[in-house]
């Protein structure tokens, strides 16, 4: 029976079983998860800082500028100007849209080693207890990776778990751009991990280049893994509503709008990383050619076509992931509407048959890491389909143009 039998008797256990989830997570969550962030952080402060800061006698651009204008404001600085700024507002010229990509990986490594004396510092206060001490030591370390030298980091903003973006590939020159979009506690020490190396966002985006790579050696592609949003914090009230992928949705437009170039963009979107993708897809560029869905637990949407895009829409889910056992459906706010992997929904089905469970999408050898490289090759017609029809291919030449389904 499919998630849109409208029979009474289905919507009635439905509704109940909603009801249920959202008791449960209110009992063993609290509203708590709701709370808001910190009224001022650092990436405020260093912004305020560049509102009334100035170079060579002029005033510097508005930060919330568009990209083009922030883009066209760095085009008259000299070298040594921009590196002055990058120096002087790092946090700022880090995360700012519009900003040259090198630029930004220098502002960053900057920022990074200023959040890594902080966080040195911390360890060995007094006033801090053991617990606090050890933490502030894996966030050390964390900052310490991410600023070793060829590590491109595109965003950083150390404000509570923290937030960040890295890019594999020369992101100016590629031909084709990929997005890996995160899901449920993804902060800035989960960003990497050496257990289950594929489950964490570089691990995603790593594997996902390589992949890409070795699918068209000759094509210039660049993967980004993007974890620039404020993610749920485990299976509770955040990850049911969409609340985080709101605020998510705003900064993804924001990523992709300020991407330099024209090359084709495709949002792998992973868990709830695919309720960010879902929200966001009606104000996406038309340079974004494909959201590709992974384990997706709705992309509050009842169908493909509903989500306002001109983007091809892809999804798939492997037999042993648990998120298929979730109630698919939105009630009063809560869930997230109806399964990516069903045939009335509209997306185009793709293969996972080789992954294993929830987090196994990106692991190498696998069907899923291997369709969504042909995907962010733009080699659609080599994708492998869930059935044996080969429907998700329907209608697609090998390298569909952009904004064309």
């Amino acid at each position: 029976m499919t998630s849109f039998d409208t029979s009474p008797q289905l919507n009635v256990w439905r509704m109940l079983l909603a009801l249920a989830v959202v008791f449960v997570m209110l009992a063993t969550t609290g509203w708590t998860a709701l709370r808001s962030d910190h009224p001022v952080t650092e990436l405020q402060a260093s912004l305020s800082a560049w509102e009334d800061g100035s170079i060579a006698g002029h005033r510097l651009p508005d930060p919330d500028a568009s990209p083009a204008r922030i883009a066209r404001f760095f085009a008259t600085l000299t070298d040594r100007q921009q590196a002055t700024l990058a120096a002087r507002y790092p946090l700022a010229v880090g995360n700012m849209n519009g900003a040259p990509v090198e630029l930004r990986y220098r502002a960053n490594r900057v920022a990074l080693g200023k959040a890594r004396r902080v966080e040195l510092a911390r360890m060995h206060d007094s006033r801090l207890n053991p617990a606090g001490q050890q933490q502030a030591g894996r966030r050390m370390h964390r900052l310490e990776s991410l600023a070793e030298p060829g590590r491109h980091i595109l965003a950083f903003d150390p404000e509570g778990s923290g937030r960040v973006a890295e890019v594999f590939g020369d992101l100016t020159e590629a031909e084709r751009i990929s997005v890996v979009v995160p899901g449920v506690d993804t902060d800035l020490l989960t960003f990497q991990r050496t257990y289950r190396y594929h489950s964490a966002p570089v691990g995603m985006a790593r594997s996902l280049y390589d992949a890409e790579r070795e699918a068209r050696p000759g094509l210039r592609t660049a993967v980004i893994a993007w974890a620039d949003y404020t993610a749920p914090s485990g299976i509770g009230m955040d990850a049911a509503t969409a609340l985080r992928a709101e605020g998510g949705a705003v900064r993804l437009n924001a990523l992709v709008r300020a991407l330099p170039g024209r090359a084709p963009v495709s949002l792998f979107c992973h868990s709830y990383g695919s309720v960010v993708c879902g929200v966001a897809a009606h104000t996406l560029p038309a340079r974004v050619a494909d959201i590709a869905v992974a384990g997706s637990p709705g992309m509050r949407a009842e169908k493909a076509s509903g989500l306002g895009t001109s983007a091809r829409v892809w999804a798939m889910r492997d037999a042993d992931d648990w998120i298929g056992d979730v109630p698919h459906l939105e009630l009063g706010g809560f869930g997230h509407g109806a399964d990516p992997v069903t045939a009335e929904f509209g997306a185009r089905v793709l293969s996972a048959r080789d992954a294993e469970g929830h987090a196994g999408y990106f692991v190498p050898g696998t069907d899923s890491l291997q369709n969504f490289a042909e995907i962010g090759t733009g080699a659609y017609r080599s994708v492998d389909c869930a059935d044996d029809l080969g429907t998700c291919r329907a209608g697609l030449s090998a390298t569909t143009p952009v904004g064309r389904a």
